[in-house]
């Protein structure tokens, strides 16, 4: 199993909090915003005094609660067509066990989600990588790179619209070329669209649910966690159109028994939610993406293109060692009492030697917070390389 390049630095970040030290957490997509009430009030409500099982493909009122939600979107759906799942994780792995032997191979576009390499390995599945560029805002390459990357052993493509850790939304023509791709080639389109209503400057997200020709072929993985500032309930679904491949999932479900009861009794409530919450989210995330990427635009030698949906980035920095500079961050430096801590973008790729010198950043503090971050990464840039002793020993710990 890979280690996590989003939490394995942990300990230097415990570390620091224990010299007195402020981090600023950017490496994690923990959103600071406050689930909305119609969830947090359904939890003083629960007056159950057994905390039972619940349906391997959860509650009807959750399974009702995602068919409204996925109304309101555009799709009418049946009940054996949304699975419900311990977060947009489970959903990944039962899709990935659904469609894939061990052995088989699954496309993808890198950098991508680093957790996608951790359930691969738990599937027994090789991520095939298809490279994306920086200089155009991480879109899709041409079909003849999907071409190159096709094997016998080819099942799926894995795509995630808006982009974790990217920050891309793909256009309604490049999706498309992949739709026709997977058609062409008979293979599943898996499309994890957990970030679907975070796009900004009038952009739009299309869902796989809405590429024609390709219905049975597309696998939706979803989550609660950030459209409502939910993490901590790991309650996702799976949607598939496919009756074989809601069949396989179901039997996972039910070898798992359940997903979480209470979880699903809070998540009801998403349906009374007001529209205006996703707004005003979209509006505090558009003004936080702007903060980073303004003020790290002033800063000499990073490079990154503005990012247009979801809440991260993949910016390049002056450095040649990202491990080695987020690990400084955190044992060695600090600005006025305070660090950030970053996700090395190396884990986010499958090309041995991609991402050295990139990092992942999450903008989900406040914008106050960000302001200070850019600073404090500023003062880390000008410092960074000046310690030699430190760079060394940084480097045997690791």
């Amino acid at each position: 199993m890979p280690a996590s390049p989003i939490r394995r630095l942990t300990p230097f970040a415990d570390d620091a909090k224990k010299r007195g030290v402020h981090v600023y957490h950017l490496n994690i997509g923990q959103p600071d915003i406050e689930t909305p009430p119609e969830m947090r009030d359904r939890l003083k409500a629960i007056q159950e005094k057994v905390l039972a099982y619940s349906p391997s493909n959860g509650t009807p009122g959750f399974v009702d609660a995602l068919l409204g939600y996925y109304g309101r979107t555009g799709f009418a759906l049946e009940r054996d067509q949304v699975l419900a799942t311990t977060g947009g994780s489970e959903a990944i792995l039962f899709a990935m066990f659904a469609v894939a032997n061990e052995g088989d191979d699954v496309l993808v576009v890198e950098p991508f989600y680093t957790n996608y390499s951790a359930f691969a390995t738990m599937a027994g599945v090789r991520l095939v990588p298809i490279t994306a560029s920086a200089e155009n805002g991480f879109h899709l390459p041409g079909r003849e790179a999907f071409e190159r990357a096709l094997t016998p052993k080819t099942r799926a493509v894995l795509l995630c619209n808006p982009g974790n850790p990217t920050g891309t939304v793909y256009g309604r023509a490049e999706l498309d070329q992949v739709a026709r791709f997977c058609r062409d080639r008979n293979l599943f389109l898996i499309s994890d669209e957990v970030y679907r209503e975070f796009v900004y400057d009038g952009l739009v997200a299309t869902s796989a649910l809405a590429l024609p020709g390709i219905e049975d072929l597309v696998i939706v993985v979803d989550s609660l966690s950030k459209r409502y500032s939910a993490c901590g309930i790991r309650l996702g679904c799976l949607v598939t159109r496919n009756e074989d491949v809601y069949g396989a999932c179901f039997r996972m479900a039910q070898g798992r028994l359940s997903p979480p009861g209470i979880a699903q009794a809070i998540a009801v409530g998403i349906g009374e939610i007001p529209a205006s919450y996703t707004r005003n989210v979209v509006v505090e995330y558009q003004k936080r993406r702007d903060i980073l990427y303004e003020g790290l635009g002033k800063i000499p030698g990073v490079f990154l293109r503005k990012p247009e949906g979801a809440f991260y980035f993949i910016a390049r920095m002056p450095v040649s060692d990202s491990d080695d500079f987020a690990r400084f961050l955190l044992a060695d430096f600090s600005h006025e009492g305070r660090t950030v801590m970053v996700a090395p973008a190396a884990g986010f790729y499958a090309t041995p030697g991609l991402g050295r010198n990139e990092v992942r950043i999450a903008y989900v503090l406040n914008c106050d917070d960000l302001r200070r971050s850019v600073e404090v990464l500023g003062a880390a840039l000008d410092a960074y390389g000046t310690q030699p002793a430190a760079a060394a020993s940084r480097s045997a710990s690791a």
